[in-house]
């Protein structure tokens, strides 16, 4: 038996998503709950499973095209469906199931997973006389490109239409040929994650009056410190990198200067200050700019920040953060001199109020207190503030404490707690 698979709706008012890429090809056979495809929304990157056992008879969307929530996704060819009654009792009572799909998601969505509602619904393999054998999403793309669905010659048995055979047929004279730009140019849409964050960061701009500090940073001892310890904590398969450092610094500063760890309402009559210092780590992922955080650093140890540190980046980087990792930031580390570059002017990551960039670490000239030129290992640092309320002295202030317990890291344990 030919069925279709129906693309669940996701929830979160999402009404399409972009196919990321397919985990299977056609004429694969395929087991039930095996990964099907991942599909991106603008809010979350989820992994769409096998409903049944069976054979792959059709991809519906290439990688990169949008599908449609309700239309189908892929045909398959259920596994043990011989008999033609069953056939029937099938497509007249569509069997539903439920799945759950991984799924990462952005800082508004409510859980770490998704609930995916997959309904699995047979085509109507005896059609009325006269109509199109086709999915509604061939349908759809007949529309877009004002061909007439009946006119189309169908590749599938019983004269299925394909979304091949109405672009074949679109290209052959008969229907209405895609337009091409020319001039070497390429449009590319904004979405998914990348619209999340261009929309978010447009909102920031527009909502948000900044201003940047700019700092810079003597890490020659923490450095020296890092090193002697980096090793011991490799045979354990903890990473020590600066970050953990740079977070609990923070941390501490944060409790002399609660403010910056703060939230201001949409019409700038309340403030409301956080108890928990949830410091995110923006991470330059393969699905875009992802901003997890690492929660309650002012509880945490050094090798406790290290050990989340290590997880979120993983994750991050392959695009599949769990969205409790993603919601509930207070304040933001965008680690910019990881890539490049010595000074930027970071957008704040809304509805915070304070965001740090770093620049990449450089061996520089500086004065000793003997007045003698010595290398030292520098780091520019670039905050930005919310000027409705954070002011200049204010941002200074917490970045000298900041900045005096990653020079002096003995200075940053005796105020541990």
């Amino acid at each position: 038996m030919s069925i279709d698979f129906i693309l669940p709706d996701i929830g979160e008012g999402i009404v399409e998503c972009e196919l990321v890429e397919w985990l299977v090809k056609e004429g694969e056979t395929i087991v039930e709950d095996q990964p099907i495809a991942d599909v991106m929304t603008d809010k979350a990157l989820v992994q769409i499973p096998a409903m049944y056992s069976g054979v792959v008879e059709k991809l519906y969307y290439k990688q990169g095209e949008i599908a449609k929530v309700h239309s189908p996704l892929f045909s398959m060819i259920v596994e043990g469906e011989s008999s033609s009654n069953e056939a029937e009792a099938v497509t007249a009572e569509p069997e539903v199931k439920v799945a759950e799909a991984k799924a990462t998601a952005l800082a508004e969505t409510p859980s770490p997973t998704t609930s995916v509602s997959c309904e699995l619904s047979g085509n109507n393999t005896n059609p009325a006389k006269g109509k199109a054998l086709a999915s509604p999403a061939v349908r759809r793309v007949a529309r877009e490109l004002d061909i007439n669905i009946h006119q189309v010659t169908g590749s599938g048995k019983k004269g299925r239409v394909y979304k091949d055979d109405v672009v074949a047929h679109s290209q052959s004279g008969q229907g209405l040929v895609p337009k091409v730009v020319a001039g070497g140019t390429r449009v590319e849409p904004i979405r998914g994650i990348k619209k999340v964050m261009a929309t978010a960061m447009q909102n920031s701009v527009s909502t948000i009056p900044h201003f940047t500090y700019c700092e810079e940073i003597d890490l020659t001892e923490l450095i020296a410190l890092r090193g002697e310890l980096k090793e011991i904590y490799a045979k354990q398969d903890i990473k020590l990198t600066m970050m953990p450092f740079f977070m609990k610094a923070m941390s501490l500063a944060i409790k002399e200067y609660p403010l910056v760890n703060s939230k201001v309402n949409e019409d700038c009559t309340e403030l409301t200050y956080f108890d928990d210092h949830n410091i995110g780590m923006a991470v330059d992922s393969k699905v875009g700019l992802l901003v997890p955080n690492i929660k309650q650093v002012q509880t945490k140890s050094i090798l406790e920040l290290a050990n989340d540190i290590m997880r979120l980046t993983s994750d991050a980087r392959s695009g599949r953060v769990a969205s409790e990792d993603l919601k509930g930031g207070t304040i933001t580390i965008s680690n910019i001199g990881a890539i490049g570059g010595t000074v930027a002017t970071p957008i704040i990551n809304k509805p915070e109020v304070a965001i740090v960039a770093l620049g990449k670490l450089q061996k520089l000239p500086r004065f000793n207190e003997q007045g003698e030129v010595v290398a030292r290992s520098i780091m520019q640092v670039s905050w930005s503030g919310d000027h409705r309320v954070i002011d200049g002295g204010t941002i200074a202030r917490f970045c000298n404490l900041w900045k005096s317990y990653l020079e002096k890291p003995s200075h940053m344990l005796v105020h541990m707690s």
